[in-house]
């Protein structure tokens, strides 16, 4: 994939659509490209991150360790960010990642990605706000089960 093509398809994820394409061709160069086939682990969860992953094309399967076994919790799919909160955070990744069918991916780098944020305030603002949507939205799901289950 070339680097306009990188940029193209950086410009749909949400986390980056307000920011300027001189930053996106930034982002698209430090990053690295890497296919995972069907099956394939991105990350287990309880491992450091040390990347955040850009899906560029197909899908991945977000499982999370439970007394019964690993368990499928979630789907993301292409034009996605994932494995942020981990490298902004300092804590050990939250879930594991497997390619629910074949995928290409950027993987950006710990270091690479904070001199990102450190560079491009409007970039950290972007991140703010993405992770408020889904604190908010995970913060709704658990009253809705608490609920359901009162």
């Amino acid at each position: 994939m070339a680097l306009e093509t990188e940029v193209e398809a950086l410009r749909k994820v949400s986390l980056f659509r307000g920011i300027d394409e001189t930053k996106l061709r930034l982002l698209a160069f430090i990053s690295d490209r890497t296919e995972y086939r069907e099956g394939e682990r991105l990350c287990s969860q309880g491992e450091e991150g040390d990347s955040a992953f850009i899906i560029l094309s197909g899908s991945a399967n977000v499982m999370v360790h439970t007394d019964e076994g690993e368990k499928k919790v979630a789907e993301v799919a292409e034009n996605s960010i994932v494995g942020e909160i981990s490298i902004l955070c300092d804590v050990p990744r939250t879930a594991t990642l497997v390619a629910a069918n074949d995928m290409d991916v950027l993987t950006v780098s710990k270091d690479d990605f904070l001199k990102l944020l450190k560079e491009f305030p409007d970039i950290s603002l972007e991140v703010m706000r993405t992770l408020a949507t889904r604190l908010e939205r995970t913060t709704r799901d658990l009253a809705d089960a608490r609920q359901s289950v009162s």
